[in-house]
């Protein structure tokens, strides 16, 4: 998410469409990003929810309150920054919906490539909007909470909880929310079935990879999870109870450093936050599986096949060696 989208949700504010809450309201912000900079006279106590751990820990730094989910109702208004997921702006306005105080304000603001106007006209459909704004390559509208919540209920029943493969539970806003990543898959199927001692999942999404390792691998010990986005950790809490798996580690793994060590760490990392491949976030995510394995532990990494891995596998470990590869992924061990 751009900065810009940032500034089309506050123009309204700005442009004396809408009058700044006082000092004594509360509001809500579903899916705060870092860099938000309030407008003059914009004097509420706002309430931050943002899952993704680095925009979290980047607010807190910044003198915010936030925490990865919300709590609480009827607010004066809530805010909502709309994303690239259809289904995640849509529920983010249900729960809009859901917590703001009956008349109160929601404003909802996303960027023209995001698909902006086509959230607008479907939330336009099932609630009466007030206005809106375009600015900086984006939109903003805005509507008051009626009576009922019946859009809240429509926009949930247009979202449901789904059950991936009979067995994982996901929600939309997660990678690969609605299948089992291909590239996740090649790695499982590579993995030895004689793997043991301690493990870990890096970048473990709602579960998947770590499922298969407790699966597959008897002779691991332990397993722990560690990812970024808080509620798709808090699904692989679920899709991995009554397995081997004990800890569920919240982290950015780029930034906090990984206390525990293993002797095995299986990854599908990100390469990227925006449209365009940052293969950097991988790198960084390999540099940090091979500080938190033991020596002569094992990194199992699938990657894009145009990504430059191989020198920091060089850098980083003893050895590695090319396991398998597709039309689109290859998979990599590394020895520490």
């Amino acid at each position: 998410m751009s900065a810009e989208a940032l500034k089309t949700l506050f123009h309204p504010f700005e442009a004396g469409a809408l009058s700044p809450p006082g000092r004594d309201e509360r509001i809500l912000f579903l899916g705060a990003e870092p860099g938000l900079r309030l407008p003059q006279g914009f004097e509420a106590t706002l309430h931050l929810v943002q899952g993704f751990r680095p925009y979290f820990r980047a607010l807190q730094a910044a003198g915010f309150t936030v925490t990865p989910r919300s709590a609480g109702e009827d607010f004066d208004a809530v805010l909502v920054l709309a994303g690239r997921h259809r289904g995640e702006n849509e529920l983010r306005i249900a729960e809009a919906l859901e917590r703001v105080a009956e008349g109160g304000l929601i404003v909802i603001a996303g960027g023209k490539e995001d698909g902006i106007a086509s959230l607008r006209k479907r939330v336009g459909d099932l609630v009466l909007l007030d206005g809106h704004m375009p600015k900086y390559h984006g939109t903003a509208f805005w509507l008051r909470r009626p009576v009922d919540v019946q859009a809240a209920a429509a926009l949930r029943a247009a979202n449901p909880a789904l059950l991936v493969e009979d067995r994982f539970r996901t929600a939309p806003g997660m990678f690969s929310f609605d299948r089992v990543d291909a590239g996740s898959k090649l790695l499982v199927d590579n993995l030895p079935a004689d793997l043991r001692g301690t493990a870990a999942d890096f970048c473990a999404g709602w579960g998947y990879v770590a499922a298969e390792m407790a699966a597959r691998c008897p002779g691991l010990s332990a397993l722990d999870l560690h990812e970024a986005d808080f509620d798709a950790l808090e699904a692989a809490r679920g899709n991995l109870a009554n397995t081997v798996a004990q800890g569920f580690f919240w982290t950015d793994l780029l930034a906090e450093p990984v206390e525990r060590r293993y002797d095995v760490i299986a990854m599908n990392p990100p390469f990227h936050r925006s449209r365009a491949a940052e293969p950097e976030i991988g790198v960084g995510m390999i540099r940090a599986a091979a500080k938190a394995l033991k020596p002569g532990g094992r990194l199992f990494v699938v990657a894009n096949r145009q990504l430059p891995y191989e020198p920091v596998l060089s850098a980083a470990f003893a050895s590695h060696a090319e396991l398998a590869r597709d039309g689109m992924f290859k998979v990599f061990v590394a020895r520490r």
